[in-house]
């Protein structure tokens, strides 16, 4: 599969050791406090339906303590100065989402499916991309993020015959599945599988 070979060229390429840097990046993360998490959590809710570098610059600005502290205006008004999407609601999620600022604490004794069906059921503003993305960044390797990019490479390559309209709990699985297979053929986890592939579409390597 020419998919296969072009990851494999890139493992061979210096875009590993950008990789490599950010999986240590997430474990480093994985390993700090609540408020850490917290922040992390806030950043993920920006990031649904929305570009995940304004994402990081709203984080940046408004910091950590500013999402578990800031009156929810001021959090909307920084979204909407980035040009970022949805600015009211998703400032409402954030404030919203406080009541679970001891995140780690309650994932911490879950698997990583269990977190993240824990996440889309509680925390409002998640879908199952969103926990997927918020549990990689924290240190989980071993589950999928199903955005455009992967999903439409995925498509170009045929481990997809169309592009979901939609991604509810049963496709999301499936489809998750078939980039698991794929990352054991390349034996790597299904994080670095997808900064490999996000690169791919994007020319970056983001978290």
């Amino acid at each position: 599969m020419q998919l296969i070979s072009q990851i494999e060229s890139l493992k061979n390429s210096p875009i590993r050791e950008i990789v490599e840097k950010r999986l240590n990046e997430f474990e480093k993360l994985g390993e700090g406090d609540n408020k850490n998490w917290y922040s992390e959590l806030c950043f993920c809710i920006l990031t649904a339906n929305s570009r995940a570098a304004s994402a990081m610059r709203i984080q940046n600005q408004v910091g950590a303590m500013g999402f578990l502290m800031s009156p929810k205006e001021n959090i909307a008004h920084v979204i909407r100065l980035n040009k970022h999407r949805f600015h009211n609601n998703k400032a409402k999620f954030i404030c919203e989402a406080r009541k679970y600022s001891n995140i780690k604490d309650i994932l911490k004794d879950k698997t990583e499916i269990d977190a993240r069906e824990w996440l889309v059921e509680n925390v409002k503003g998640l879908g199952y991309k969103e926990a997927s993305h918020f549990l990689r960044n924290v240190g989980n390797k071993n589950i999928a993020i199903l955005d455009r990019h992967i999903l439409n490479l995925m498509v170009e390559n045929k481990l997809l015959d169309i592009k979901p309209a939609s991604l509810n709990k049963k496709n999301y699985l499936e489809i998750e599945k078939k980039f698991n297979e794929l990352a054991d053929q390349l034996k790597m986890s299904m994080a670095e599988l997808d900064l490999y592939m996000w690169y791919m579409k994007t020319g970056v390597v983001l978290k």
